[in-house]
């Protein structure tokens, strides 16, 4: 069975393209056959994070009716696939979001899953994406405006009647400011399911168009994205930490500083 699952939140820059890459990734790594979305139509990122953003064809040419959806379709060596979004201007005339969930039901029966990076805020892209998926994931910071903004996005969701299935908390310094898990978990009505650390790696990982998941698998985002992934297909999961010996570990120690 396919499963369809949207990442959104409340506002753009909390990280649903981070999440989307490096879960796509990690499910791939569990032997799921899995296809990433990037349903932003009009500040697209997913194929800048993966290195795809000069593809020929896009979700754009797929809702304009140019191309089908497996034309739009590239591999990343981490063993999932991509339909990037356009980031050229003039390509935003003549696209019908309405289209996204017809175009996405075409996958259905042909991949385990299917991972939604969703457009920022409560617009048509977004409503559209809610419409697209079964199931959500709803990303925020651990910040007051970020929640209560993700607050907003729940409504729409529950009134769609799709199913939440957790809140991922993303950026988690653990600084006194951060609202805590049980204020998150009580303000938005569900429970956090995920809290990705605020790591450094990250940065660096994105600007070499490589999700943190290959880039450094032992880093704490990498095994909290692992971590979720476990999760979502019923796997039980236990990190096994970098070994700090031999001429393997000591390499991969450095390379990752």
């Amino acid at each position: 069975m396919t499963r369809v699952i949207g990442v959104i939140g409340g506002k753009g820059g909390i990280g649903k393209t981070t999440l989307v890459s490096n879960l796509s990734c990690a499910l791939a790594a569990l032997g799921q056959n899995v296809v990433a979305i990037d349903t932003n139509m009009t500040t697209p990122n997913l194929g800048l994070h993966l290195g795809l953003h000069l593809s020929p064809q896009s979700l754009h040419d797929v809702l304009k009716g140019r191309a089908k959806m497996h034309e739009a379709m590239y591999p990343h060596p981490g063993g999932f696939k991509v339909v990037p979004a356009s980031m050229a201007v003039d390509d935003l005339q003549g696209v019908d979001i309405g289209k996204l969930p017809a175009a996405v039901m075409t996958l259905y029966g042909k991949t385990d899953f299917v991972i939604l990076d969703c457009g920022a805020g409560l617009g048509r892209e977004a409503l559209s994406s809610i419409k697209t998926a079964d199931e959500i994931l709803l990303i925020t910071n651990p910040d007051l405006p970020s929640v209560a903004d993700a607050l907003k996005t729940v409504k729409i969701v529950e009134d769609s009647e799709k199913k939440i299935l957790g809140v991922v908390l993303n950026r988690v310094r653990g600084s006194s400011h951060e609202l805590t898990v049980e204020q998150v978990e009580k303000m938005l009505g569900y429970r956090v399911v995920s809290q990705v650390p605020d790591d450094r790696v990250v940065p660096k990982a994105i600007s070499m168009k490589v999700p943190i998941f290959l880039h450094d698998p032992h880093s704490p985002a990498a095994v909290e994205f692992n971590r979720l992934a476990h999760m979502l297909v019923g796997k039980h999961f236990a990190h096994k930490p970098r070994s700090k010996f031999g001429v393997m570990g000591m390499l991969i120690n450095w390379v990752s500083r």
